[in-house]
């Protein structure tokens, strides 16, 4: 016998209408408090599902990309926490580097050059912290599985760690290497970037035709190169010409003098040179571009800097010294103006290479740097993202092209305050890199000693610490490695996983945008490191745009807010509009999406309460079910193999559509009508039940909460509620309900016809109708139509009944039509309306002319001429006599 304190409870729970508000608060705390989705390990690395989940950026509030997202990671591991036991959901937060510097500095109204660096880093902890719990309130509001005993922050003690021992790794491998370089800078930042941390951004700018002078016995006095950047012109080292550019052959070996600023440089013979662009004639400056740097270290030229790392001018721009780039470019082109080396000047648009942080033009500056060696492991890299399921699979072919196209090894260092120190010192007298040993672990060189009193190499007594950091990709890289506990063992010499059960991981879920950050990374780190690729598969979400589709952007101000969003709306539907875009596609935001979702709840929950009146609370299953209660099981089982498919391909749109037509459809509208004429049927009860306690687990991934509260009040044993969860029960499996489907599906159309035919004619559901004739199959479901309709005398026809198909109307495509027959239009509707046309061969004869098919669409109907009224489905003919 149940405890009566909890039917008391179930009761309560299913009175009146659903409350959303008290029911998500209370089970997302519950949840946590209970710690519900803990991963608690697994000894066998088959019954172990890990997701290596996205550590989001510390530089804001949850957005709308964050709640797709997050949500989708959910319904992953919600499923397989059903599905195959033992799941690790964890959670990090990216707070090192660049964007968590920029929100400090942001949030508080300050510059990190206005304090000592122990400092703002404490500033940047404590405004990091800030956010962090905010987000965490917020992703505990989703109602997310997140196992919150397993969380990390790329800042702390132990990714710190971690991260510095995958440098010291890299380096002993040969696979790091620090060199003075040109490097791609950002002069907001102040600080060197790696190529992926750039986009182009379109500009506004003007090209600019200069005029440099030639010098001695030269052939002629001048040549025209076009820039779009004078203000490079200080930095002249060189101008090249492609040595099949017949025009301009007489000008390779003679020198030239820069204008304005009068030193000489030489003319050189290079194939590079792009002939289509400007005057075909390129002046070389250090450093514009990459072409710059190919150039500058091909043919060993000399450096000259005019732009320092605040993107200001230096010294050698002479009266140009202390001006920003734009106020260099403006004076400088004004002075070859009015000294006559300006021929031409023109407006133009053009890619620039920004900094995806800021949108900051982008310099190239030579300076000492650690990078990770990439370039020569890019088919290796290739190889190990084919190995992987894609989920879209056309994703694939992003990661792929980002591979081919990269130019630079991975720069690692910047030179910012924040972030992970490298754990190095450096020879005063040699420059010559001394390591920190393993053991001492994470280091910081700026308070730290080095490992040794004098330099293995020279012997010198005198070390200067690295004051550079990582990079934060260097770390964030590493999230396989730091959930699976990876270390070094002193004991054993070698590293070692706390969880190897979870390496490689089973799924990587992220977005689109930053393949070619986070994804590319952790494939490099983790395959240097172990020989594997991390993860088995990888679910690419696309983004969020606007109700028009397009990118939300605060200066566009068609930024959704979730925190607006998850006030107004049940987290539930908001969950049920996440599932609605198929994996990897970007889809708008709209409000009626997740209105579909509130009434969806509002249908699981009255059709809940229904079945607890109808069904007893746990029915023996009877030794013969009856042809509809097996059918609807057997439908069932079709839709849980389905779904179980959907969802092991991370296809939650088809899955959600499924179960909701379903559910929806079949269960809600036709068999529970049906059921409320069977009460007394244990054939029915006991359908209805498992049916139902099915349709709840198969909700559960979706609708966490109302599923939750349904389970708890109706199903959870004497002593359990609240206690056990249904979200870690078992995902349900087919039954092996064997059944003729089509029958039964033609069955419910027949119901649904007849209760469509009453309805039309205001005549209660339990009139009686005398006879009805059914063209269609419905062997064995006779009975059900029979009792549930009130049919005195039910006919399954062999043959159709006579039916005549008579064109109902034409209906023209007036914009071809219109242009193609002109005031002919009036006479071609005249013709219709009057009945004067003809219909052969996709052809309309009409008016004396003659109409292809692409012009008009013919509507058809169906009649029936015999006695009674004809009703028809997608199945079946109905003829209703009453």
């Amino acid at each position: 016998m149940d405890d009566p304190e909890h039917e008391d409870a179930r009761e309560a729970a299913l009175e009146g209408e659903y409350n959303p508000t008290e029911v998500e608060a209370k089970w997302q705390e519950r949840w946590v408090e209970a710690e519900t989705y803990a991963y608690e390990g697994a000894a066998d690395p088959n019954t172990a599902y890990a997701i290596d989940t996205p550590p989001p950026t510390v530089s804001g509030s949850l957005h709308m990309g964050h709640l797709y997202g997050h949500t989708l990671q959910d319904f992953a591991a919600r499923f397989q926490r059903m599905a195959n036991g033992e799941v690790l959901f964890p959670f990090g937060y990216d707070d090192n580097g660049i964007a968590s510097e920029r929100l400090t500095e942001e949030d508080l109204d300050i510059r990190h050059q206005e304090y000592e660096r122990r400092e703002f880093q404490r500033l940047c902890r404590e405004v990091c912290a800030e956010y962090e719990a905010e987000f965490t309130e917020q992703m505990q509001g989703l109602g997310t599985s997140i196992d919150w005993s397993h969380t990390y922050k790329t800042i702390e003690p132990r990714v710190q760690r971690i991260s510095q021992l995958s440098f010291l790794d890299l380096y002993e491998k040969g696979r790091e290497y620090r060199k003075n370089a040109p490097a791609i800078w950002c002069p907001e930042c102040e600080t060197a970037i790696s190529q992926v941390e750039t986009e182009d951004d379109e500009r506004d700018a003007h090209f600019n035709d200069i005029a440099f002078e030639l010098t001695g016995n030269a052939p002629r006095e001048e040549f025209v190169i076009s820039t779009t950047r004078p203000e490079l012109i200080p930095a002249c080292v060189s101008v090249f010409i492609h040595p099949d550019d017949d025009a301009n052959q007489d000008l390779i070996g003679e020198t030239a003098r820069v204008p304005i600023f009068g030193h000489e440089v030489p003319i050189i013979a290079d194939d590079r040179v792009d002939t289509e662009k400007g005057s075909g004639v390129v002046m070389c400056c250090t450093f514009g571009d990459r072409n710059d740097i190919e150039w500058y270290q091909a043919h060993d030229l000399p450096l000259r800097v005019a732009i320092d790392e605040t993107a200001t001018m230096t010294d050698l721009a002479g009266d140009y010294e202390g001006l920003s780039t734009a106020e260099a470019r403006t004076e400088i082109v004004e002075d070859l103006e009015s000294e006559g080396h300006l021929r031409d000047r023109r407006e133009i648009v053009h890619a620039v290479g920004v900094h995806e942080r800021c949108d900051t033009p982008v310099e190239y500056r030579v300076s000492k740097q650690w990078y990770v060696e990439i370039l020569d492991h890019k088919q290796e890299y290739l190889d190990a993202g084919a190995e992987m399921e894609w989920y879209p699979e056309k994703m694939f072919s992003r990661y792929r092209h980002w591979i081919e196209g990269l130019e630079w090894d991975w720069l690692i260092s910047r030179q910012r305050d924040s972030g992970i120190p490298f754990p190095v010192w450096y020879c005063t007298d040699c420059d010559h890199p001394v390591m920190a040993e393993r053991e001492d672990l994470p280091v910081d060189p700026l308070s730290d000693e080095p490992p040794v009193d004098a330099c293995p190499k020279c012997g010198g007594e005198s070390f200067e610490p690295e004051e550079d950091v990582f990079d934060t990709w260097a770390t964030s890289s590493l999230t396989p490695l730091i959930n699976a506990g990876w270390d070094w063992d002193e004991e054993s010499g070698e590293f070692r996983m706390e969880h190897p059960e979870l390496y490689p991981f089973d799924l990587r879920p992220q977005g689109h945008d930053i393949i070619s950050f986070w994804l590319f990374h952790t494939i490099v780190k983790c395959y240097e490191h172990t020989g594997e690729v991390p993860f088995d598969a990888t679910m690419i979400n696309g983004h969020v745009l606007d109700e028009n589709r397009e990118k939300m952007s605060k200066s566009e101000g068609n930024v959704v807010d979730p925190a607006e969003v998850m006030d107004e709306y049940p987290i539930d539907a908001i969950r049920f509009w996440a599932a609605s875009a198929a994996v990897g596609d970007d889809f708008p935001y709209q409000d009626q999406d997740i209105v579909a979702g509130e009434k969806l709840i509002r249908k699981l929950w009255n059709a809940s309460k229904l079945v607890d009146d109808l069904a007893p609370a746990d029915p023996d299953e009877p030794e013969e079910l009856e042809a509809i209660d097996r059918w609807l099981l057997a439908e069932l089982d079709a839709a849980v193999a389905d779904l179980t498919d959907h969802l092991e391909s991370y296809e939650f749109a088809k899955a959600r559509n499924r179960l909701r037509t379903f559910f929806w459809n079949t269960f809600c509208d036709d068999y529970l009508e049906i059921a409320k004429t069977r009460e007394d049927s244990a054939s029915t009860g006991y359908a209805l039940r498992r049916a139902h306690r099915t349709f709840l687990t198969l909700w559960a991934p979706f609708l966490p909460h109302v599923t939750e509260e349904i389970w708890q009040a109706l199903y959870a044993s004497e002593g359990e509620l609240a206690e056990t969860s249904l979200h870690t029960g078992e995902w349900p499996s087919p039954q092996g309900y064997d059944a003729d489907l089509a029958a039964g599906e033609t069955a419910m159309e027949v119901v649904s016809a007849l209760r469509r035919y009453k309805s039309e004619r205001q005549l209660p559901l339990n009139a009686d109708l005398e006879r009805v004739a059914v063209y269609g199959p419905i062997e064995g479901f006779e009975g059900v139509i029979r009792d549930v309709m009130h049919v005195s005398e039910l006919e399954a026809l062999e043959d159709p009944p006579e039916i005549t198909t008579e064109v109902a109307a034409i209906d023209l495509d007036y914009s071809k039509v219109g242009p193609e027959y002109g005031s002919k239009v009036g006479e071609i509707d005249a013709g219709i309306e009057s009945g004067e046309y003809e219909v052969r061969d996709g052809t309309l004869r009409v008016a004396g002319e003659e109409l292809g098919s692409e012009l008009f669409e013919v509507e058809r109907e169906r009649t029936y001429s015999g006695d009674g009224e004809m009703v028809e489905t997608e199945s079946a003919v109905v003829v209703v006599s009453e």
